[in-house]
Protein backbone atom coordinates (compact mmCIF):
# COMPACT_ATOMS: atom_id res chain seq x y z
CA UNK A 1 0.00 0.00 0.00
CA UNK A 2 0.95 3.45 -0.78
CA UNK A 3 3.15 4.88 2.52
CA UNK A 4 0.88 7.93 2.86
CA UNK A 5 -2.33 6.57 2.03
CA UNK A 6 -5.27 6.37 4.30
CA UNK A 7 -7.59 3.67 3.36
CA UNK A 8 -10.92 3.80 4.44
CA UNK A 9 -13.04 2.29 1.26
CA UNK A 10 -12.95 -1.53 2.38
CA UNK A 11 -16.21 -2.08 1.54
CA UNK A 12 -14.95 -1.64 -1.91
CA UNK A 13 -12.10 -3.55 -1.82
CA UNK A 14 -9.74 -4.57 0.57
CA UNK A 15 -5.37 -4.95 0.03
CA UNK A 16 -4.31 -8.31 -0.54
CA UNK A 17 -2.56 -10.58 2.25
CA UNK A 18 1.04 -11.00 2.33
CA UNK A 19 0.02 -14.90 2.92
CA UNK A 20 -2.53 -14.69 0.30
CA UNK A 21 0.15 -13.64 -1.81
CA UNK A 22 2.66 -15.95 -0.96
CA UNK A 23 0.14 -18.83 -1.83
CA UNK A 24 -0.72 -17.94 -4.37
CA UNK A 25 2.73 -17.42 -6.16
CA UNK A 26 3.85 -21.05 -6.76
CA UNK A 27 0.37 -21.62 -8.98
CA UNK A 28 1.24 -18.73 -11.09
CA UNK A 29 4.91 -20.21 -12.17
CA UNK A 30 6.04 -23.74 -11.38
CA UNK A 31 2.06 -25.22 -10.66
CA UNK A 32 0.80 -24.08 -13.65
CA UNK A 33 -1.44 -26.81 -14.88
CA UNK A 34 -4.78 -27.39 -15.64
CA UNK A 35 -7.04 -28.28 -12.85
CA UNK A 36 -8.78 -30.40 -15.25
CA UNK A 37 -6.10 -32.09 -16.82
CA UNK A 38 -5.73 -36.38 -15.87
CA UNK A 39 -2.05 -36.44 -15.39
CA UNK A 40 -0.11 -36.61 -12.54
CA UNK A 41 0.62 -32.86 -12.53
CA UNK A 42 -2.73 -31.88 -13.10
CA UNK A 43 -3.96 -33.71 -10.44
CA UNK A 44 -1.69 -32.18 -7.95
CA UNK A 45 -3.05 -29.43 -8.99
CA UNK A 46 -7.11 -30.36 -8.31
CA UNK A 47 -5.62 -31.22 -4.66
CA UNK A 48 -4.86 -27.48 -4.04
CA UNK A 49 -8.24 -26.73 -5.32
CA UNK A 50 -9.92 -29.05 -3.71
CA UNK A 51 -8.24 -28.06 -0.45
CA UNK A 52 -9.24 -24.37 -0.82
CA UNK A 53 -12.73 -25.18 -1.61
CA UNK A 54 -12.43 -26.96 1.63
CA UNK A 55 -11.45 -23.84 3.25
CA UNK A 56 -13.86 -21.77 1.79
CA UNK A 57 -17.13 -23.92 2.61
CA UNK A 58 -15.50 -24.39 6.23
CA UNK A 59 -15.78 -20.46 6.36
CA UNK A 60 -19.50 -20.68 5.69
CA UNK A 61 -20.20 -23.83 6.88
CA UNK A 62 -21.34 -25.76 3.91
CA UNK A 63 -20.95 -28.97 2.15
CA UNK A 64 -17.78 -28.53 -0.13
CA UNK A 65 -19.95 -29.78 -2.91
CA UNK A 66 -22.19 -26.88 -2.70
CA UNK A 67 -19.23 -24.11 -3.59
CA UNK A 68 -19.11 -23.07 -6.87
CA UNK A 69 -16.01 -20.67 -7.80
CA UNK A 70 -17.22 -17.68 -10.02
CA UNK A 71 -14.83 -14.36 -11.30
CA UNK A 72 -16.88 -12.87 -8.28
CA UNK A 73 -19.71 -11.60 -6.75
CA UNK A 74 -21.56 -10.11 -9.76
CA UNK A 75 -21.45 -13.25 -11.73
CA UNK A 76 -22.34 -15.27 -8.76
CA UNK A 77 -25.64 -12.98 -8.25
CA UNK A 78 -26.35 -13.26 -11.94
CA UNK A 79 -26.00 -17.30 -11.67
CA UNK A 80 -28.08 -17.38 -8.78
CA UNK A 81 -31.01 -15.05 -10.40
CA UNK A 82 -31.10 -16.10 -13.89
CA UNK A 83 -29.93 -19.78 -13.05
CA UNK A 84 -32.65 -20.20 -10.65
CA UNK A 85 -35.05 -18.28 -13.36
CA UNK A 86 -34.73 -20.15 -16.08
CA UNK A 87 -34.43 -23.19 -14.30
CA UNK A 88 -37.14 -23.75 -11.32
CA UNK A 89 -39.74 -21.17 -12.13
CA UNK A 90 -42.17 -23.50 -13.70
CA UNK A 91 -44.82 -21.24 -13.19
CA UNK A 92 -43.62 -18.99 -10.61
CA UNK A 93 -43.32 -15.63 -11.93
CA UNK A 94 -43.04 -13.37 -8.98
CA UNK A 95 -39.66 -12.51 -7.24
CA UNK A 96 -39.50 -9.89 -3.80
CA UNK A 97 -36.00 -8.26 -3.32
CA UNK A 98 -35.27 -4.44 -1.71
CA UNK A 99 -34.56 -1.06 -3.00
CA UNK A 100 -31.84 -1.38 -1.20
CA UNK A 101 -29.58 -3.87 -2.83
CA UNK A 102 -26.96 -3.52 -4.53
CA UNK A 103 -27.00 -3.19 -8.82
CA UNK A 104 -25.73 -6.16 -9.28
CA UNK A 105 -28.98 -7.78 -7.87
CA UNK A 106 -31.37 -4.56 -8.97
CA UNK A 107 -29.83 -5.05 -12.72
CA UNK A 108 -30.49 -8.50 -12.61
CA UNK A 109 -33.96 -8.26 -11.64
CA UNK A 110 -34.20 -5.40 -14.11
CA UNK A 111 -33.22 -7.97 -16.95
CA UNK A 112 -35.43 -10.71 -15.69
CA UNK A 113 -38.62 -8.11 -15.64
CA UNK A 114 -37.60 -7.53 -19.28
CA UNK A 115 -38.60 -11.13 -19.70
CA UNK A 116 -41.75 -11.82 -18.04
CA UNK A 117 -40.68 -11.96 -14.55
CA UNK A 118 -42.93 -9.62 -12.33
CA UNK A 119 -40.40 -8.47 -9.75
CA UNK A 120 -41.67 -6.85 -6.34
CA UNK A 121 -39.08 -3.93 -5.01
CA UNK A 122 -40.13 -3.48 -0.75
CA UNK A 123 -39.05 -0.19 0.59
CA UNK A 124 -37.06 0.05 3.60
CA UNK A 125 -37.32 1.75 7.36
CA UNK A 126 -35.45 4.77 8.05
CA UNK A 127 -32.76 2.24 9.61
CA UNK A 128 -32.63 0.32 6.50
CA UNK A 129 -34.21 -2.79 8.02
CA UNK A 130 -37.23 -3.99 5.74
CA UNK A 131 -40.55 -4.70 7.72
CA UNK A 132 -40.92 -8.50 8.30
CA UNK A 133 -44.69 -8.26 8.26
CA UNK A 134 -44.89 -5.73 4.77
CA UNK A 135 -42.43 -9.44 3.40
CA UNK A 136 -44.57 -11.70 4.43
CA UNK A 137 -47.94 -9.93 2.97
CA UNK A 138 -46.21 -10.18 -0.45
CA UNK A 139 -44.75 -13.07 -0.69
CA UNK A 140 -47.45 -15.06 -3.27
CA UNK A 141 -48.15 -18.57 -4.16
CA UNK A 142 -46.63 -17.72 -7.95
CA UNK A 143 -43.45 -16.40 -5.89
CA UNK A 144 -40.27 -18.07 -6.42
CA UNK A 145 -37.49 -16.43 -4.85
CA UNK A 146 -36.69 -13.77 -2.26
CA UNK A 147 -33.32 -11.62 -2.47
CA UNK A 148 -32.50 -9.80 0.51
CA UNK A 149 -28.50 -9.24 1.40
CA UNK A 150 -27.19 -9.93 4.45
CA UNK A 151 -25.52 -6.93 5.04
CA UNK A 152 -25.66 -3.83 3.09
CA UNK A 153 -22.67 -2.47 1.70
CA UNK A 154 -23.13 1.40 2.06
CA UNK A 155 -24.80 1.60 5.48
CA UNK A 156 -23.39 -2.22 6.73
CA UNK A 157 -26.86 -2.97 7.94
CA UNK A 158 -27.64 -6.03 8.52
CA UNK A 159 -30.71 -7.95 8.02
CA UNK A 160 -32.08 -10.42 10.31
CA UNK A 161 -31.32 -13.59 7.49
CA UNK A 162 -32.62 -16.27 10.21
CA UNK A 163 -36.16 -14.89 10.79
CA UNK A 164 -36.16 -13.88 7.04
CA UNK A 165 -35.94 -17.43 5.89
CA UNK A 166 -38.55 -18.75 8.32
CA UNK A 167 -40.82 -16.95 6.57
CA UNK A 168 -39.16 -17.48 3.15
CA UNK A 169 -39.39 -21.62 3.71
CA UNK A 170 -42.94 -21.63 4.96
CA UNK A 171 -44.11 -19.94 2.03
CA UNK A 172 -42.23 -22.73 -0.17
CA UNK A 173 -40.24 -19.85 -1.64
CA UNK A 174 -36.40 -19.68 -2.11
CA UNK A 175 -34.00 -16.99 -0.62
CA UNK A 176 -31.03 -16.13 -2.55
CA UNK A 177 -28.61 -13.89 -0.25
CA UNK A 178 -25.79 -11.51 -1.37
CA UNK A 179 -23.73 -11.89 1.32
CA UNK A 180 -20.72 -10.00 -0.35
CA UNK A 181 -20.38 -7.55 2.56
CA UNK A 182 -20.83 -9.89 5.68
CA UNK A 183 -18.25 -13.21 4.30
CA UNK A 184 -15.14 -13.11 5.63
CA UNK A 185 -16.35 -10.07 8.20
CA UNK A 186 -18.79 -11.65 10.26
CA UNK A 187 -19.84 -15.33 11.05
CA UNK A 188 -22.06 -16.70 8.62
CA UNK A 189 -23.57 -20.11 9.07
CA UNK A 190 -25.61 -21.12 5.67
CA UNK A 191 -27.11 -23.80 7.54
CA UNK A 192 -28.22 -22.02 10.79
CA UNK A 193 -29.23 -19.04 8.30
CA UNK A 194 -31.79 -20.99 6.48
CA UNK A 195 -29.93 -20.03 3.23
CA UNK A 196 -30.62 -21.26 -0.56
CA UNK A 197 -28.23 -19.43 -2.25
CA UNK A 198 -24.66 -17.06 -1.06
CA UNK A 199 -22.94 -15.22 -3.46
CA UNK A 200 -19.65 -13.96 -2.18
CA UNK A 201 -16.26 -12.50 -3.12
CA UNK A 202 -12.79 -12.89 -2.14
CA UNK A 203 -11.33 -9.37 -2.58
CA UNK A 204 -13.74 -8.03 0.43
CA UNK A 205 -11.89 -9.86 3.00
CA UNK A 206 -8.14 -9.42 1.95
CA UNK A 207 -7.92 -12.23 -0.75
CA UNK A 208 -7.81 -11.62 -4.57
CA UNK A 209 -9.91 -9.75 -7.05
CA UNK A 210 -12.02 -11.98 -9.90
CA UNK A 211 -12.40 -14.84 -7.92
CA UNK A 212 -15.06 -15.73 -5.88
CA UNK A 213 -18.15 -18.42 -4.65
CA UNK A 214 -21.62 -19.11 -4.67
CA UNK A 215 -23.44 -21.06 -2.31
CA UNK A 216 -25.85 -23.64 -3.67
CA UNK A 217 -27.92 -25.62 -0.91
CA UNK A 218 -27.84 -29.03 -2.39
CA UNK A 219 -31.06 -30.00 -0.12
CA UNK A 220 -33.56 -27.29 -1.13
CA UNK A 221 -31.94 -26.03 -5.01
CA UNK A 222 -30.30 -29.06 -6.04
CA UNK A 223 -27.91 -29.27 -8.61
CA UNK A 224 -30.49 -28.24 -11.26
CA UNK A 225 -29.34 -24.32 -11.60
CA UNK A 226 -29.46 -23.50 -15.12
CA UNK A 227 -25.61 -21.81 -16.35
CA UNK A 228 -25.15 -18.79 -17.48
CA UNK A 229 -21.70 -20.35 -19.39
CA UNK A 230 -21.65 -23.41 -21.03
CA UNK A 231 -18.61 -25.26 -22.29
CA UNK A 232 -16.96 -28.51 -20.43
CA UNK A 233 -19.30 -28.90 -17.60
CA UNK A 234 -16.45 -27.56 -15.14
CA UNK A 235 -17.92 -26.54 -11.42
CA UNK A 236 -20.43 -29.86 -11.26
CA UNK A 237 -21.81 -28.74 -14.28
CA UNK A 238 -22.97 -24.98 -13.47
CA UNK A 239 -20.01 -22.93 -14.38
CA UNK A 240 -18.08 -24.05 -17.33
CA UNK A 241 -13.94 -22.93 -18.12
CA UNK A 242 -10.77 -23.24 -17.07
CA UNK A 243 -9.82 -22.85 -13.30
CA UNK A 244 -8.72 -19.78 -12.24
CA UNK A 245 -6.38 -22.07 -9.96
CA UNK A 246 -3.69 -18.70 -8.03
CA UNK A 247 -7.28 -16.75 -7.10
CA UNK A 248 -8.83 -20.03 -5.99
CA UNK A 249 -6.04 -20.94 -3.82
CA UNK A 250 -5.72 -17.32 -2.65
CA UNK A 251 -9.52 -17.32 -1.77
CA UNK A 252 -8.71 -20.49 0.53
CA UNK A 253 -5.80 -18.98 1.95
CA UNK A 254 -7.88 -15.86 2.89
CA UNK A 255 -11.16 -17.81 3.71
CA UNK A 256 -8.91 -19.64 6.33
CA UNK A 257 -7.30 -16.61 7.84
CA UNK A 258 -10.33 -15.00 7.86
CA UNK A 259 -12.01 -18.41 10.19
CA UNK A 260 -8.43 -18.43 12.16
CA UNK A 261 -8.23 -14.35 12.89
CA UNK A 262 -12.09 -12.74 13.18
CA UNK A 263 -12.60 -12.08 16.39
CA UNK A 264 -9.32 -10.44 16.96
CA UNK A 265 -9.92 -7.83 14.15
CA UNK A 266 -13.90 -7.25 15.46
CA UNK A 267 -12.28 -6.67 18.73
CA UNK A 268 -9.88 -3.92 16.85
CA UNK A 269 -12.00 -2.60 14.13
CA UNK A 270 -14.97 -1.62 16.50
CA UNK A 271 -12.68 0.22 19.01
CA UNK A 272 -11.54 2.56 15.59
CA UNK A 273 -15.11 2.79 14.38
CA UNK A 274 -16.26 4.18 17.62
CA UNK A 275 -13.39 6.69 17.63
CA UNK A 276 -14.06 7.97 14.59
CA UNK A 277 -17.40 8.43 15.14
CA UNK A 278 -17.79 10.23 18.20
CA UNK A 279 -15.68 12.25 17.44
CA UNK A 280 -17.08 13.15 13.84
CA UNK A 281 -20.41 13.35 15.30
CA UNK A 282 -19.93 16.24 17.62
CA UNK A 283 -19.58 18.31 14.35
CA UNK A 284 -23.34 20.15 14.42
CA UNK A 285 -26.20 18.32 12.84
CA UNK A 286 -24.36 15.42 11.72
CA UNK A 287 -25.93 11.32 12.11
CA UNK A 288 -25.54 8.05 11.13
CA UNK A 289 -27.14 6.61 8.34
CA UNK A 290 -29.03 3.15 9.00
CA UNK A 291 -29.17 1.38 11.98
CA UNK A 292 -26.16 1.71 15.02
CA UNK A 293 -27.24 -1.18 16.65
CA UNK A 294 -27.54 -3.66 13.68
CA UNK A 295 -24.70 -3.36 11.35
CA UNK A 296 -21.04 -4.26 10.06
CA UNK A 297 -18.82 -3.47 12.92
CA UNK A 298 -16.46 -1.46 10.35
CA UNK A 299 -18.55 0.50 8.66
CA UNK A 300 -19.87 4.14 9.60
CA UNK A 301 -22.00 6.04 6.67
CA UNK A 302 -21.86 9.38 8.05
CA UNK A 303 -24.20 12.34 6.87
CA UNK A 304 -22.43 15.86 7.44
CA UNK A 305 -25.27 18.54 6.39
CA UNK A 306 -24.81 21.32 4.06
CA UNK A 307 -21.36 19.29 2.58
CA UNK A 308 -20.64 18.09 -0.66
CA UNK A 309 -18.99 14.96 -0.11
CA UNK A 310 -17.77 14.61 -3.35
CA UNK A 311 -15.76 17.97 -2.83
CA UNK A 312 -14.99 16.88 0.89
CA UNK A 313 -13.45 13.22 -0.51
CA UNK A 314 -11.83 15.22 -3.14
CA UNK A 315 -9.70 17.84 -1.00
CA UNK A 316 -8.49 15.14 1.56
CA UNK A 317 -5.69 13.80 -1.02
CA UNK A 318 -4.27 11.18 0.68
CA UNK A 319 -7.48 9.48 2.25
CA UNK A 320 -9.86 7.03 0.75
CA UNK A 321 -13.10 7.48 1.15
CA UNK A 322 -16.55 7.07 -0.41
CA UNK A 323 -19.51 8.43 -0.73
CA UNK A 324 -21.39 5.36 -2.07
CA UNK A 325 -20.79 2.45 -3.99
CA UNK A 326 -17.54 1.60 -5.90
CA UNK A 327 -19.76 -0.44 -8.21
CA UNK A 328 -21.80 2.42 -9.66
CA UNK A 329 -18.88 5.30 -9.26
CA UNK A 330 -19.04 6.42 -13.13
CA UNK A 331 -22.65 7.36 -11.98
CA UNK A 332 -22.94 11.07 -10.36
CA UNK A 333 -26.31 10.95 -8.91
CA UNK A 334 -27.47 10.35 -5.10
CA UNK A 335 -27.35 7.22 -3.41
CA UNK A 336 -30.02 5.01 -4.31
CA UNK A 337 -29.76 3.36 -1.08
CA UNK A 338 -29.50 6.44 1.01
CA UNK A 339 -32.71 7.52 -0.79
CA UNK A 340 -34.58 4.70 -0.21
CA UNK A 341 -33.95 5.06 3.76
CA UNK A 342 -35.64 8.56 3.15
CA UNK A 343 -32.98 11.03 2.37
CA UNK A 344 -33.04 13.69 0.32
CA UNK A 345 -30.83 14.60 -2.16
CA UNK A 346 -29.22 17.05 -0.54
CA UNK A 347 -28.62 15.28 2.31
CA UNK A 348 -27.67 11.54 -0.04
CA UNK A 349 -24.50 14.04 -1.29
CA UNK A 350 -23.92 15.23 1.97
CA UNK A 351 -22.80 11.62 3.23
CA UNK A 352 -19.36 9.86 3.72
CA UNK A 353 -19.02 6.16 4.27
CA UNK A 354 -16.04 5.39 6.36
CA UNK A 355 -15.01 1.46 5.95
CA UNK A 356 -12.43 0.10 8.04
CA UNK A 357 -9.80 -2.51 7.68
CA UNK A 358 -7.25 -4.36 9.92
CA UNK A 359 -4.57 -2.90 8.55
CA UNK A 360 -6.30 0.75 9.84
CA UNK A 361 -4.24 2.04 12.75
CA UNK A 362 -5.17 4.42 15.56
CA UNK A 363 -3.14 7.22 14.01
CA UNK A 364 -4.78 6.72 10.56
CA UNK A 365 -8.17 7.57 12.40
CA UNK A 366 -6.78 10.32 14.33
CA UNK A 367 -5.56 12.18 11.17
CA UNK A 368 -8.97 11.56 9.39
CA UNK A 369 -10.47 13.41 12.05
CA UNK A 370 -8.52 15.79 12.26
CA UNK A 371 -8.59 16.51 8.25
CA UNK A 372 -12.33 16.38 8.01
CA UNK A 373 -13.06 18.62 10.93
CA UNK A 374 -10.25 21.08 9.42
CA UNK A 375 -12.25 20.95 5.97
CA UNK A 376 -15.60 21.35 7.33
CA UNK A 377 -13.89 24.34 9.57
CA UNK A 378 -15.34 22.50 12.89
Amino acid sequence: MHQDLIYLDNNSTTPLDHRVLEAMLPYFNDMFGNASSTHNFGLKIKKAVQESREKVSALINSEEKEVVFTSGATESTNLALKGLAFDHSKGKKHIVTLKTEHKAVLDTCKYLESIGFEITYLPVNIDGLVDLNLLRENLRKDTLLVSIMLANNETGVIHDIELISRLTRDAKVFLFCDGTQAVGKIPVDVVKLGIDLLAFSAHKFYGPKGIGGLYINNDTIGTKLSPLIHGGGHEFGVRSGTLNVPAIVGFGMASFLASKEMSVNILNIIKKRDFLENELLAIPKSFVNGSINQRLYNTSNICFPGVDANVLIGQLKNVALSNGSACTASLIEPSHVLKALGLSDELANSSIRFSFGKQNSYDDIAKVIQLVKRKIQF
